[in-house]
This record gives C-alpha cells, structure tokens and sequence, in this order.
C-alpha cells in the first residue's frame, strides 16, 4: 500500500436496489451517502468552534470538497448574507435581481468587496457601465484575477462584440434589465419557468441558468421550492456515472431526485447519523451537488471505477480559512431565528 496517498473510508459492497430495477449500483453509491454524512459533520464541527482535525478522513483532511448544503458554502453565504439581505441596500425586485446577477456573473467575493470600495453601496440607479468597465479593465492591467474559477463563464463576445469579457458579461445584465427580467420572475410559479426565462439570453446553458436561477431564489424575488427542478452539470453527470453502473434506463435529473426521495432510508441502511441543517432534508440542488463531489472524492477512493471526463486527480488542496461566520439562510426558510442563528451572530473563532 502507498502510504502516502490518502486512503478513503471504508465501503461496503454495492447495494443493488429491487424498486429501481434495473438500475445498479457501484461501491461509489455508498460512498455518497458517507461523504454526505462526513462533510456535514465537518460543517458543524467547524461552527462549534471544534479545533482541527474535525475528521478522521484523510482524503477530506487533504483536499478541498463543497459543503454538503449549497447555501452553506463560503460564496453562497456572502450572496446571502452581503449582497441579498442587506439593511442598507434598496430592496425593490429590480435592486436584488440586478445585485444578484453582477455578484454572480463574476462569482467571486473578492471582485464585489473591490467594486463597493470603489463606488460605494451597489444599486442600479446608479450603476454606470463605462465605470465598471474602467474599473475591472484596470483591474485585470494590474493582474488581478476577477472571475471566480468554480465554472467557466462563457466569453459572450459573438453575441455581445466586446473584446472583454467583463464588458459582455455587463451588457448581457443590462439586456435582462431592459427586458424586465426581476419582474417577470416575480410572477413565474415554477422553477422551471425560471430557468427557461434565464436560459433564453445569450451565453446562458443549462447549466449556468439553474445555478443562477437558485441563486435568485435565495431572495425574496421568487419563492420556488427546491425540490420542484434539477439540472444536471457536467461534474454531476460524472459523479452519477461512477455511482450507477447501469442506470435503467432513468434520466441523470431522475436519478438526482431518487437520490433526494431516498435518503433517509439510506443513511439507515448505512447506519450512517446525518445530521440535517436544522430539519431541512438534502433538496435537489443539494444531491445534484453531492454528485459533483463525489465525481472528485472516487478520484482517490475509488481510483477503478470511471467517470466521464477521464480526471483522475483533485486539483485543489484543503487550506482552512480559520474562521467560520454562523450562518444565514434564506429568512423563508424558517432556519435563522428558529434555531438561534442570527444575521448579527459574531465570527466563531476555530
């Protein structure tokens, strides 16, 4: 045995499941449970002010991995917490949507805080393009990375004509704001109406357009249910490949919302304590990520059992932060006041 690659937790032999016939599963099947149920643990481990290590898995100790929880991941908690739900920011539809979307199309914290320093509070009455522009083409002269890395934006520029892309990526936010894109939204009662809306403008995929469209539901812009739509992403469709060796014939977006149906009596099965965030279950955006993760934690675990993209190393290496902040989640989900969370909670040093 190599001593010096990290091994994985222990699994157990594939579970073939009768009522999904003929579908099977892979030893990778379990390992989504374990992973789910570790990660979480991790999470609340860190928010006790628990000190290092917060597991005994080598492979989590040594690698980066989402939460198991979208919202409580570190981005998803500043669009929530600082760009979102803001006493100080305006808090009409047209506001939080166009918020929204600038913090997103750029997905990294780091790009907002320098925009805010730079103008102030972030509204679109006073959003000037050429500013920004200047602004972020300054910043990328100086060599300033202004895109976050966890999905590549597309360019825009056969649908736009700009030669940056921060300048397309401006004009296609200024296009959904001409069309009225916050108040048709508003008035959508599906997610996937939401997700069509967003996918009809240029350089919106699937992909992008349900990440954006969940973002967008963090406000109170809309108010979908996260278990109404998925969209399986390219890492997801990986991790479902190494999970299942044969699918029978279910859509990845079906094998996704099993996954979500099932999970209690998985974590029994197993044996597995998964400690839920505050009563509310692993939704489909959730498990839809899971699958992400466990596409990058089989690259070491289960280094035989293949996925699509052939990758079969994880790039980015743990680093801990140091601290966590408590956690704010959506006010519509009942999860803040409920259960002693609040907006105002001080940093929780580890």
């Amino acid at each position: 045995m190599n001593t010096d690659k990290p091994q994985p937790m222990l699994t157990k032999a594939p579970y073939v499941f009768a009522r999904i016939e003929p579908a099977k599963a892979s030893p990778a099947f379990d390992t989504y449970w374990r992973f789910a149920t570790e990660r979480q643990s991790i999470f609340f481990h860190r928010l006790s002010g628990h000190k290092q290590p917060w597991t005994s898995d080598p492979i989590l100790l040594t690698y980066k991995f989402t939460n198991a929880y979208r919202a409580s991941d570190r981005v998803s908690q500043f669009l929530i917490r600082d760009v979102i739900y803001r006493n100080d920011l305006p808090n009409t539809v047209d506001e939080i949507f166009f918020r929204i979307m600038l913090f997103k199309l750029f997905n990294k914290i780091e790009t907002w805080q320098m925009l805010e320093r730079e103008f102030g509070p972030i509204t679109w009455e006073d959003y000037s393009r050429t500013s920004f522009n200047n602004l972020l083409t300054n910043a990328k002269s100086n060599g300033r990375t202004i895109y976050s890395a966890a999905y590549i934006m597309p360019p825009g520029t056969k649908a736009f004509g700009h030669a940056s892309k921060h300048m397309n990526h401006l004009e296609l936010l200024e296009l959904m704001m001409a069309q009225r894109v916050p108040d048709r939204l508003a008035q959508l009662p599906r997610m996937q109406d939401g997700f069509e809306l967003i996918k009809s403008f240029p350089t919106m995929g699937d992909f992008l357009a349900y990440q954006f469209i969940t973002d967008i539901n963090y406000s109170e812009i809309t108010n979908f249910s996260e278990m109404d739509f998925v969209v399986p992403g390219p890492g997801a469709k990986d991790g479902i490949r190494k999970c299942f060796t044969d699918t029978g014939g279910l859509s990845e977006a079906e094998l996704i919302r099993f996954m979500a149906d099932r999970q209690e009596i998985e974590f029994e099965r197993l044996g597995l304590s998964f400690q839920d965030l505050w009563g509310r279950r692993l939704q489909l955006i959730d498990c839809q990520n899971l699958f992400c993760e466990i596409d990058k934690y089989s690259r070491v675990a289960h280094p035989n059992i293949a996925g699509i993209s052939g990758r079969t190393r994880i790039k980015q290496k743990f680093r801990c932060s140091g601290i966590i902040e408590a956690p704010f989640y959506p006010p519509k989900w009942r999860l803040n006041s409920e259960q002693g969370l609040h907006h105002t909670e001080s940093a929780l040093e580890l």
